[in-house]
């Protein structure tokens, strides 16, 4: 085992390996604990967020301790992320009218479904299409629209939010535009499966009983078999359907796979569903923040979810995605609009309240980037995310006031 010694960050030199933090990861803009400080801005950034930090003493800088793991604080706030092709203001506009839409057909397409009509995979497929396009173009103006919710309808809103979750990842990871088409499809169908299990089972407040549980694990059967009687479905969409609850570590259901019998595509919706139901209002538990379920994956990474795709999900969605409700370390509140994939700790904020938690006269964009350039005070760090509805901010409140859509 390496040894490790306690540094105070005013002690820091470059060349050391710095292998554990004195606060959680999650609250820092690096992708993992372990990363050699590599030049003076490297020791500078962990300056920014931690007191100590624990220095591995037998640590020698050679290539075979640059592994995925493995790399400068600045390496690890900068990944080759596709850019977006038009500004977040820009996409807002064009893609308000479509995601209203699309959760309306999403909405129909169950419905339809529940009354026991026929599953017509060209409807998914326009659904899926304009999603797509809309991320390729920029994925924060959809993943801001998808963390406003019905509670009541949750079902169809989580659906629609797994397929653009989905498609949002599926770029991070590289994937051409027929696989992003193909795994959006996967997470719009994936819970098709519900609409065959008793509302009162679904949307039950209190723990479920031993025969209720059985009766909800079995919307993967019917998913299955749903999308099997279905016209136009394409085939991977099947697979997802019926193994999206299975596990890396064997103990998923409802064949209980290994991990090495799960596709890729469920691997990756299973990340994506878990992470939309942590983070969304359940008549059963309250939403968490992105960061508390981005711990809980960190957590079960090798477990419940596949440990590479884990990590790299956590760097897709970010310390502060679109839609995050910030507190500032001045005390002023805002919603995140925009994420920044270099500096991931310093996105564009909207400020809604002041310093006293009193509504701004006029709203103001700032971009805390510039903090990095010393054009803006520190006082403008993010201290913490909220849930919605905190301070008495609503998304769905500034959506419908066209906050976003007037920029």
């Amino acid at each position: 085992m390496a040894k490790t010694v306690k540094v105070h960050v005013s002690d820091l030199r470059v060349g050391m390996f710095v292998s554990k933090l004195d606060r959680d990861w999650l609250d820092t803009p690096f992708i993992m604990q372990g990363f050699l400080l590599e030049q003076r801005e490297d020791i500078d950034i962990v300056s920014e967020f931690c007191e100590y930090v624990w220095v591995d003493v037998d640590h020698r800088d050679s290539g075979s301790m640059h592994s995925s793991n493995i790399g400068s604080a600045t390496q690890a706030r900068q990944h080759n992320f596709a850019e977006p092709s038009v500004s977040v203001e820009e996409e807002h506009r064009k893609t308000y009218q479509t995601f209203r839409e699309a959760r309306s057909i999403t909405r129909t397409l169950l419905d339809d479904i529940r009354l026991g009509g026929a599953l017509n995979g060209d409807t998914a497929r326009d659904v899926v299409n304009d999603c797509v396009q809309s991320v390729i173009r920029h994925p924060d103006a959809l993943l801001w629209m998808a963390k406003i919710r019905e509670e009541r309808e949750y079902t169809a809103e989580h659906c629609l939010n797994v397929c653009i979750l989905a498609i949002a990842f599926g770029r991070q990871l590289g994937m051409d535009e027929a696989d992003l088409h193909n795994l959006g499809f996967c997470g719009l169908l994936h819970d098709v499966g519900k609409v065959r299990v008793p509302r009162e089972v679904v949307d039950k407040p209190a723990r479920l009983t031993t025969k209720e549980m059985r009766m909800m694990m079995a919307h993967t059967v019917h998913g299955r078999n749903l999308l099997i009687s279905g016209k136009n479905i394409y085939s991977g969409a099947i697979d997802v359907a019926y193994s999206h609850h299975e596990r890396i570590d064997g103990e998923g259901y409802p064949r209980k796979l290994p991990g090495k019998g799960i596709s890729r595509f469920s691997r990756i919706i299973s990340l994506v569903d878990a992470y939309d139901a942590m983070t969304a209002d359940r008549c059963y538990a309250p939403a968490k923040t992105s960061t508390e379920a981005l711990k809980i994956i960190y957590n079960e990474r090798g477990k419940q979810f596949d440990e590479e795709l884990a990590v790299k999900f956590i760097e897709t969605i970010g310390l502060y995605p679109a839609g995050s409700l910030v507190e500032l370390y001045s005390g002023e509140v805002g919603i995140v609009i925009e994420s920044n994939t270099r500096f991931r700790h310093l996105p564009r904020v909207i400020l809604l309240l002041d310093s006293e938690k009193q509504p701004l006269q006029k709203e103001l964009v700032k971009d805390l980037v510039n903090i990095e350039k010393g054009e803006l005070p520190r006082k403008y760090l993010i201290k913490q995310v909220w849930r919605d509805g905190s301070f008495d901010i609503r998304l769905r409140d500034y959506q419908k006031k066209g906050l976003i859509l007037k920029r």
